[in-house]
């Protein structure tokens, strides 16, 4: 077979060419550090470096989505606490108030303007917002005041919802609560059952908050103790107000000991006097607002209108200082949650940094290139 001089030519600089176009993608291989400058230099490495590209971005948005909701929740977070300092505030006057034997009607003014302040203060607190305007305590309703005021009055506008952000691949995570969950849900009383006084009472008689003696006695009905003159003293009826059944009847009363009954107990102290009447009813929820406010309204009433050795404020005292025990423990219970979360979104960003390392490593095998053997 012969080979024109023309054909010899043309192959040298075919050749040549090839080699320069060959030499020109290697540069630009070592200029980009990518080994895959077009999907046809390798289909199936460029198909599995896209996806794990967009993988690596997925996990980009969730580390994203991390830092808002560890913004929003150290928020809610520092909301909580500043409304624990507040509601042990309001207990230590509780307490300083308790000291009725030498306070006059001036000083529980002065006490009741303290927690009036505090008050406003709670009601602050329970409509902060986070950095971008969004009220924390408001549900879904993000732009609406959760709580809304008209003197000691507090209504709730908001819902029962949670914003939530997702922060994994199959977690998300609340960035907002409900004002009723954390300030309106507290169960009054002992959480099983409340006792009070009568407002009508005119003798120094003081009743405890109670405990449980047997829960598969309990039968959540309302009961009322009844003071009698009888003929060896003081004596007592246990009447059950909801069936309209006398459980005892005549009983002597003496002071401090246990009355027991229906799987519930709770003693007595001070003097009682015959007409006087107290009730043991059900816990229901009450607002931490209508604990401030109730007490703050037994401060501003008068000596003469608080019964015989001021036993209807001590009861409205004691009440108060239950009730105010529930509600911290109903902001405790809610900072572990935040707590809690914080501390899972902690552990997510650590998987989401390890697993974008892992991404990265894997999606330079595949598009990178080896400068030692470019060279």
């Amino acid at each position: 077979m012969r080979v024109s001089t023309s054909g010899m030519f043309d192959s040298g600089t075919t050749a040549i060419l090839q080699q320069q176009e060959a030499l020109v993608k290697t540069q630009q291989q070592l200029s980009t550090g990518r080994r895959i400058l077009t999907p046809s230099d390798d289909p199936i490495a460029a198909a599995k470096a896209i996806n794990l590209s967009q993988a690596a971005s997925i996990n980009t948005q969730y580390s994203v989505n991390r830092d808002h909701a560890v913004a929003s929740l150290g928020l809610i977070e520092t909301t909580l606490e500043n409304t624990t300092s507040i509601l042990q505030d309001i207990r230590q006057v509780v307490v300083q108030a308790g000291n009725a034997s030498t306070l006059t009607d001036a000083d529980r003014r002065i006490l009741a303007t303290e927690l009036r302040s505090r008050f406003d203060a709670l009601v602050g607190q329970a409509n902060n917002t986070d950095g971008a305007g969004n009220y924390l305590f408001s549900g879904f309703q993000a732009k609406t005041p959760p709580f809304s005021r008209s003197s000691l009055d507090v209504q709730y506008n908001g819902d029962q919802g949670q914003r939530l952000n997702q922060v994994g691949a199959a977690r998300q995570i609340a960035v907002s609560y409900s004002g009723t969950e954390i300030f309106e849900r507290i169960k009054n009383g002992n959480g099983i059952f409340t006792t009070a006084a009568n407002s009508t009472n005119t003798g120094g008689g003081i009743i405890t908050a109670g405990s449980v003696t047997n829960p598969s006695s309990l039968t959540g009905q309302n009961y009322e103790i009844t003071f009698s003159a009888g003929a060896g003293g003081l004596t007592y009826d246990v009447v059950n107000t909801s069936t309209g059944t006398t459980l005892s009847s005549g009983n002597t009363f003496v002071e401090n000991d246990i009355i027991e009954f229906d799987g519930l107990q709770f003693s007595i102290s001070g003097t009682p006097v015959a007409g006087d009447s107290f009730t043991v009813l059900p816990s229901t929820n009450q607002s931490i607002f209508k604990t401030v406010g109730d007490l703050i309204t037994a401060l501003e009433t008068s000596a003469g209108q608080q019964g015989s050795g001021n036993a209807r404020l001590l009861n409205n005292l004691n009440s108060a200082l239950q009730d105010l025990d529930n509600g911290l423990e109903q902001i405790l219970k809610a900072r572990a949650t935040v707590g809690s979360n914080l501390q899972e979104i902690e552990a997510l960003n650590n998987q989401g940094s390890d697993l974008d390392i892992q991404y990265q490593k894997r999606i330079s095998e595949l598009r990178d290139v080896d400068f030692a053997q470019a060279i």
